[in-house]
């Protein structure tokens, strides 16, 4: 199966968002041409959102106390990837 242009936009909203508290995990779908047609692939990403002052920022940095929330955002965006890729080969 070969790659044969990837379709990406800047302004991609996330397909998916699971958060617990401050922390988030996203995923993103790529349309991808394949030489069986085109299928979507998902990346993840995960981080946390702060308030600097005003500023509402975001970081991909966790702290001890942080990690378990992270790890369980992770595992649920993994299992919504996981079943989103297996509908592919049930089609």
């Amino acid at each position: 199966m070969a790659k044969k242009s990837a379709k990406r936009s800047s302004s991609n909203p996330p397909e998916k968002v699971f958060r617990i508290g401050f922390i988030s995990a996203s995923v993103f779908g790529h349309e991808i041409e394949t030489d069986e047609g085109p299928i979507t692939v998902r990346s993840v990403n995960v981080q946390k959102r702060y308030k600097d002052g005003e500023d509402v920022k975001y970081t991909s940095s966790f702290n001890l106390a942080e990690l378990p929330q992270a790890i369980r955002v992770l595992q649920m965006a993994q299992g919504y990837v996981e079943r989103a890729e297996a509908e592919i080969f049930l089609d």
